[in-house]
């Protein structure tokens, strides 16, 4: 190793370090990483520590860390150096994971069944029924094959003896397991030839294992079980990994509104209709699972889902209730009650935890306070763990007021000087370390994940661990002690049965958020054109400019551009604010900023379906609209590069992305979303004289992106005839209203044979034939008003179709109603 890097890292004596066993000395395991380390200059470590980073940004690997600005856009933060843990220390310590998930198992089973742990004194009651953690529906549930913990994570801290010890149990959906292995592949890209040498032990067989058990375990009826995961939303802290475990393992990702309970059966609202669900990988807390019996005002569960649990019509995992199992209170009573279950000396010993409670605990706690770190009992309290020996007078004072006046709530725990690691950061530094490592079960018990989520400190001398509070992740390489057979699911080997064209289990709510998202996105587009044909005129010293921007004007404000004159008066703000605010001011309905904020949202929602291109040109179109424009020339410069995004967008959507039929629901939102705006927009300048018309017919053109293509075809300034021509009736101009509603039909047409609807003919045929029978020689009449009230007529007739298309297509595809029930009069 380079002499400038050792000895920036310092080696310490009161703690354990992972890296080096003495100064200068790396542990055995560790060695031939540190000396290949050695022999990298410290630029190209440089190097590789910024191809990490680009890495997490081309896959788009975020944490949503809820008092970050930049929320859920916040990327991912992983150290490019891993965790070494050697094959002799990992065996020990899978034993005691799966164990120690055994156990919890079985404590589950018995709280919820025969409560013989209370009834024999071995937890009290207070703990248990004194939480909110503890589901009183799911009392006497039988989960398949007596599995509450289908996976399982444990929060591991090392003591400076070298011992680990377990910090805190996660058992209702365990999240990290996604970002483990997200931050695998990039790890291991970081330094392949280390990875191969050190036989590092693959994560793949660790998610198969999760794959077979659900479908194995799942209730069905002879059918190919249907396994699910359950997500609360984009907003979640760590929804990345719901929509990469989703993709890696194949299972549709779904929110709850996406699920519906029949019959105390689970159905998936798709675009073909409902389809069974059979088992559900949640990871949605127990509260929020079923505003029925659980939590009333929760948005994010399903109604009836407890129902289905009890009827054994859908495998829950994790089992509801398993949140019991959080409380840090546990921990001090797992011993006896492993003895008494499982008839084992606990493998894993916890660390030392005093159940405020009880009454010695209590008075411990109080007379020990310096020593210990107080936290709350319960993971529905919201509070951070307190040193004791940071707290001083007054502080102090009303801490220990808080323990006496609640002692069930709180507990106290020994201060564990965590083990160190290094971390790279234009040099090594020593930082903060723990792990979390994963269990699944199986049919032979349960398995360990051949690695872990490394957890660092953010920070020299803190010993809290927390991606929230800005914590950092490592990859964590288990060595094995021969060469290892590489596989991932992403490469299995296929067969003709696998083989899919389309999406069965496209759920609703995907198709809906697809469909806004293309309507969103084309009116993105077209408002910026709108206000770029505006902003150009605003700056012209044509002395015509006003003329011809007044209709400008009032077109942007009927498009929602602008905002409208409120009881006949005029925006007071000088136009080029006005307009200014029109592109950045997302606040303001119908702006630029405003309409690609819904596009967001949207896309949000469907963030697993987007390839890394379609979020880095929504990623562009944001920072470009979040920078400040104070003038025209800014204003003009930023339009011209939102509209290069808004043509990438569309690149996407209709070169690159499969046509299954989520695709269709993209195209169709941009279709119909097209027709209403050119409808909307030609039909302002009919509205005035022939003099006045013709001043608007320019701008136009320009917004309806249709101004080369006439210059082309004519040569000379716009008349009425052909404009109408190109922006009406010509179906070669994929800017034209005819050219939509030809492909509002074919699309149309597809979308109802391949689910099976009905084609909704009287939305769009009508017009077509309208349009069809049109004739254009009407406008070469002398007085040819009659022809433009005509069209007038037609585009008003094209703007309602696009609007009652909109909401058929949400009736017929994204709604899916509940049979009506009929009540009887009871005597």
């Amino acid at each position: 190793m380079p002499p400038g890097l050792i000895a920036s890292y310092p080696h310490a004596a009161d703690r354990y370090d992972e890296m080096l066993a003495a100064p200068g000395q790396p542990r055995p395991h560790w060695q031939p990483f540190a000396e290949r380390l050695a022999r990298f200059p410290e630029s190209i470590l440089g190097h590789r520590a910024d191809f990490v980073r680009g890495a997490i940004e081309a896959d788009g690997v975020t944490y949503n860390v809820y008092t970050d600005p930049k929320g859920t856009k916040r990327p991912w933060e992983l150290d490019m150096l891993p965790l070494i843990v050697g094959s002799e220390e990992w065996e020990e310590l899978g034993s005691a994971v799966a164990q120690r998930a055994r156990l919890l198992n079985a404590i589950l089973a018995d709280l919820y069944g025969a409560r013989s742990l209370l009834t024999e004194g071995l937890l009290p009651p207070a703990l248990v029924f004194g939480q909110h953690g503890y589901k009183w529906p799911c009392q006497g549930v039988l989960p398949p094959a007596g599995i509450w913990l289908h996976s399982y994570a444990v929060d591991l801290a090392r003591a400076p003896d070298g011992k680990w010890w377990a910090i805190a149990d996660r058992t209702q959906g365990p999240s990290g397991a996604g970002y483990a292995l997200q931050n695998r592949i990039i790890v291991s890209r970081t330094f392949p030839d280390a990875f191969r040498e050190l036989h590092v032990q693959p994560l793949a067989s660790f998610f198969r294992a999760i794959q077979d058990s659900l479908a194995r375990l799942a209730p069905h009826d002879g059918e190919a079980p249907l396994a699910v995961l359950l997500t609360p939303g984009p907003y979640n802290e760590t929804y990345f990994e719901h929509a990469f475990l989703a993709r890696y393992l194949g299972f549709p990702l779904v929110e709850g509104q996406d699920l519906t309970v029949r019959d105390d059966t689970v159905y998936l609202k798709t675009l073909r209709g409902l389809r069974r669900v059979h088992a559900i990988l949640r990871r949605l807390d127990d509260d929020f699972c079923d505003p029925l019996e659980l939590r009333a005002d929760s948005a994010l569960g399903i109604p009836g889902l407890m129902g289905a649990i009890r009827a054994g019509r859908v495998l829950m995992a994790n089992q509801l209730g398993s949140g019991v199992l959080e409380s840090a209170a546990l921990l001090g009573f797992l011993p006896a009650i492993c003895e008494r279950l499982l008839g084992e000396t606990l493998l894993m010993p916890s660390v030392a935890t005093w159940w405020c409670g009880e009454e010695p605990a209590l008075e411990y706690v109080l007379e020990h306070l310096d020593d210990l770190v107080i936290k709350p009992a319960f993971s529905s309290m919201r509070m951070e763990a307190v040193f004791g020996h940071e707290l001083k007078g007054d502080s102090r004072r009303r801490m220990i007021e808080r323990i006496v006046a609640q002692p069930h709530a709180y507990v106290g725990q020994e201060w564990v000087r965590l083990s160190q690691a290094p971390v790279w950061n234009r040099k090594l530094m020593p930082r903060s370390v723990g792990m979390r490592v994963f269990a699944a079960a199986t049919p032979d018990g349960y398995t360990v994940m051949p690695g872990a989520l490394g957890r660092v400190a953010p920070r020299a001398g803190m010993e809290v661990i927390s991606m929230q509070r800005g914590g950092l992740s490592k990859d964590t390489w288990v060595r094995a002690e021969a060469p290892v057979v590489r596989t991932s699911l992403l490469k299995r080997r296929l067969g003709v049965i696998d083989l899919v064209c389309g999406g069965a289990d496209i759920p609703s709510r995907v198709g809906e958020n697809l469909f806004w998202m293309g309507r969103y996105a084309e009116r993105c587009e077209a408002s910026a054109r709108l206000l770029r044909a505006a902003l150009v005129r605003v700056s012209s010293s044509d002395p015509e400019t006003e003329l011809r921007l007044s209709g400008l004007l009032d077109a942007a404000r009927r498009s929602g551009v602008l905002p409208p004159d409120e009881d006949g008066k005029e925006d007071p703000r000088p136009l080029e604010e006005a307009l200014t605010a029109a592109l950045v001011d997302a606040d303001q309905p119908g702006s630029v900023a405003a309409n690609l904020r819904a596009l967001a949202y949207a896309a949000g929602h469907v963030k697993e379906r987007l390839s890394s291109d379609n979020w880095h040109a929504l990623n562009h179109l944001e920072q470009l609209l979040s920078r400040p424009v104070a003038t025209v020339d800014q204003a003009l410069s930023a339009l011209d590069q939102v509209m290069l995004s808004c043509i990438s967008l569309a690149g996407f959507a209709f070169d690159d992305m499969t046509r299954d039929e989520g695709w269709r629901f993209l195209i169709l939102g941009r279709r119909i979303e097209r027709l209403y705006g050119l409808s909307t927009l030609i039909m302002r300048p009919l509205a005035e004289g022939v003099r006045e018309r013709e001043r608007m017919f320019e701008w136009l053109l320009e917004a309806a992106n249709s101004i080369v293509t006439y210059r082309a075809r004519y040569r000379r300034v716009p008349e009425l005839l052909p404009l109408a021509h190109l922006l009406v009736f010509d179906g070669s101009n994929p800017h034209s209203v005819a050219f939509q509603v030809e492909a509002l039909q074919n699309e149309l047409a597809r979308t109802a044979r391949d689910l099976g609807h009905p084609y909704p003919s009287l939305m769009i045929d009508p017009l077509a034939r309208r349009l069809a029978d049109f004739d254009l020689t009407r406008f070469e009449a002398e007085d040819c008003e009659l022809a433009v009230r005509t069209l007038r007529t037609l585009l008003a007739e094209a703007e309602d179709a696009a609007g009652n298309l909109s909401e058929e297509v949400h009736r017929r595809f994204f709604i899916h109603t509940v049979r009506p029930m009929h009540l009887r009069r009871v005597a």
